[in-house]
């Protein structure tokens, strides 16, 4: 080997290495095409992985090093606060190939975004993507203001190999998202008082009942609470990972 390819190879190894030293937690989710390997890097911060395609969900360099990462095939950005939306982090994990999916407020902070809509379907190679509104109906800023107005955030549903993955972005538990059907795993917000109180995901979950519920980027809320709101509710599997 010469040089410059014992120099690849060593950059190569010392990223996976990096990686490797975050110790994010991972669980693999079983579809009818193949393993889906989810990465829990943090907050509303996720990374996914299926049939060589990479999707990362909100990327954030508070929380991981995106240069030791994999490079994006799929970036989807829930709404355009700067813990959801962070370019340098972004810039990355995007190459010439990466498709990035968000909203109308975020393609007027980010060049080269492929606007979604609240209700709008994508496909993006094998994977069917669907957006979903994202909003508060109670929790509001002192002025009255919601903390997300109708209509600027998205949640997404992926349907991948078959299994349906709802990211639900910073919202609370609307119409919308109690309407959803055939939902495989969710990820529901319940950091207050931006998003959810445990009760708010619990009337979510048990309306649209998704079989693996993950709360997530829930901040200094008491997951056992919701733990405890769910428990014996047969078909749906809460499971607590770090999402702060």
């Amino acid at each position: 080997m010469n040089k410059i390819g014992s120099f690849i190879v060593l950059v190569v190894a010392g990223m996976a290495f990096a990686f490797a030293q975050q110790k994010f937690e991972t669980d693999v989710i079983q579809t009818k095409k193949g393993d889906l390997r989810l990465t829990f890097i943090g907050h509303g911060t996720l990374m996914m992985e299926f049939g060589g395609m990479v999707i990362h969900v909100d990327p954030w360099g508070q929380l991981a090093d995106y240069a030791t990462l994999p490079k994006a095939d799929l970036i989807l950005i829930t709404h355009h606060h700067g813990d959801h939306l962070d370019s340098a982090a972004i810039s990355r994990i995007r190459d010439e190939g990466t498709a990035i999916l968000g909203t109308e407020l975020v393609a007027k902070n980010l060049a080269g975004i492929d606007v979604m809509r609240n209700g709008e379907r994508r496909e993006v190679g094998h994977l069917v993507i669907e957006a979903v509104p994202a909003y508060n109906l109670v929790h509001k800023r002192p002025n009255g203001q919601p903390f997300h107005p109708k209509g600027e955030g998205n949640g997404y549903v992926v349907t991948v190999g078959g299994a349906r993955v709802y990211i639900a972005g910073d919202t609370e538990n609307t119409p919308e998202m109690k309407a959803q059907m055939g939902i495989d795993v969710a990820f529901l917000p319940m950091n207050l008082p931006y998003t959810m109180t445990p009760e708010m995901v619990a009337d979510a979950a048990k309306a649209f009942r998704p079989k693996i519920l993950y709360p997530y980027h829930f901040g200094e809320t008491d997951t056992n609470r919701l733990v405890e709101l769910l428990k014996g509710e047969k078909g749906i599997e809460v499971r607590i990972r770090q999402m702060k």
